[in-house]
């Protein structure tokens, strides 16, 4: 409990804290996404916000939302070689990240680790979508995404006239942190 830190401990907690800006979102490794829509898109009445597929990640994506704002991204491998392929051979399908946003993610990085905490795989500069993680060693098990972006991803970022169908076809593909048709 955060009341039983002592002074100095509960302060760095509390500034950890400062850097979240907005919870976005959690993650789950599949590995078809065509079986998962159908229980998280047509029972659950997840609405689409985005997908596509990732190639410098070798991932396909279906980012999905329910009320009150919540929502899901499903994440399957695009073959074999993806770290995700790896990562679902190795713990099997289920939660795979929770992604928060935060002002700066240089900054945060850097007072994630003064703090700390172990941080991976930081990108910035992309004008669109910079990124660090810390690591489930350093966060109780959960890999967390932590994420700047001057796009809200609060709305729909489909291109126009494109469904659940055309992603799972792959007939989306990311470009410029945005989905478009191929």
């Amino acid at each position: 409990m955060i009341g039983d830190l002592v002074p100095a401990e509960a302060g760095a907690v509390e500034e950890l804290a400062s850097l979240v800006t907005r919870f976005d979102h959690v993650a789950v490794a599949v590995r078809d996404l065509a079986t998962a829509a159908p229980l998280y898109a047509d029972l659950f009445g997840g609405r689409l916000i985005a997908g596509g597929d990732d190639d410098r990640l070798a991932i396909r994506s279906l980012q999905l939302s329910f009320p009150p704002g919540v929502k899901i991204e499903l994440l399957q491998p695009l073959h074999e070689q993806s770290y995700l392929a790896a990562y679902l051979e190795k713990r099997g399908p289920g939660f795979h990240h929770m992604t928060c946003f935060v002002e700066d993610v240089t900054e945060a990085a850097a007072r994630l680790e003064a703090a700390g905490y172990s941080t991976v795989d930081t990108r910035t500069g992309t004008g669109c979508w910079d990124e660090t993680f810390i690591r489930p060693s350093s966060a109780f098990g959960t890999l967390v995404q932590l994420t700047d972006s001057p796009l809200s991803w609060t709305d729909p970022v489909m291109p126009e006239g494109a469904g659940i169908g055309d992603v799972l076809a792959g007939r989306i593909a990311w470009n410029d942190a945005r989905p478009a048709w191929r």
